[in-house]
């Protein structure tokens, strides 16, 4: 019994791996090798390739191609027309099926509308990506990324709220909103418990 909603133009090739409660809006298609975790939502006019795994509650916005060799966590927010690759040198005439690189986006991070992420990158935990643009290198965790090519200027809360921290050297401050407690050091930023 299927415990997931497909709209009626979508497609879901057989074998797809759908997980509970997500739901595959209009004209999406799923190929048969995706996994695909609890919770999820898929907009309109969004691929998933066959090597592709993503976890629970995943929001993915409309018009969005999620290629192979592409992990998504849990808790990731991919906005409208955001784009993936998954060939760093693509030629239409040469076939490179067997130079993909993998893409991971670790667990709750945004990736904002019309951003790019060049093929062989991590996005590190909760970093955000703002609109348009072009990720092609590592993003640490809680990372706040702009521009073309993308540079920090910052750094962002669980929450998504921006965190009064400096660039660089050792800080610590408070979330607002959750009473979260950051601390940077040495150039990374973690949550303390």
């Amino acid at each position: 019994m299927k415990n997931y909603t497909v709209h009626k133009s979508a497609i879901v090739d057989e074998g797809a791996t759908i997980g509970e409660g997500s739901r595959i809006w209009h004209f999406a298609h799923v190929c048969s090798g995706a996994v695909i975790g609890k919770g999820c939502s898929l907009g309109q006019n969004v691929f998933v390739g066959n090597k592709v795994t993503i976890g629970n509650n995943v929001k993915i916005q409309n018009n969005v191609s999620v290629y192979d060799n592409v992990l998504l966590e849990d808790d990731v927010f991919c906005g409208p027309s955001m784009v993936f690759t998954n060939v760093y040198n693509p030629r239409s005439a040469i076939s490179r099926k067997s130079e993909y690189r993998n893409t991971l986006v670790r667990k709750g991070a945004t990736l904002g509308a019309n951003a790019t992420i060049v093929c062989g990158v991590t996005i590190g935990k909760y970093a955000f990506i703002g609109a348009g643009a072009v990720i092609n290198k590592h993003v640490p965790d809680f990372a706040l990324m702009v521009g073309v090519p993308a540079r920090q200027i910052g750094w962002m809360s669980r929450y998504g709220e921006r965190l009064d921290l400096p660039l660089e050297g050792n800080a610590e401050t408070t979330c607002p909103h959750t009473g979260d407690r950051y601390q940077l050091e040495n150039g990374k930023c973690r949550i303390l418990e």
